[in-house]
């Protein structure tokens, strides 16, 4: 493999790990590397509730 060819696929996982980042606000991004090379990018977004949101209304 090629210096330039090496930096590019460097360049593609780093350019996905920024977007799936840049696009949430709480969550998790995990990198998936196999015999040395990341072959997978897994993101987890959460939904925060607020404390009001997430009350149960009680019937009187």
């Amino acid at each position: 493999m090629s210096q330039n060819t090496a930096e590019t696929e460097s360049e593609a996982w780093l350019e996905i790990v920024r977007q799936k980042v840049g696009a949430m606000r709480f969550g998790s991004v995990q990198i998936i590397v196999h015999e040395g090379r990341v072959t997978q990018v897994e993101s987890t977004e959460k939904t925060r509730l607020s404390s009001e949101t997430t009350q149960i209304p009680v019937k009187k």
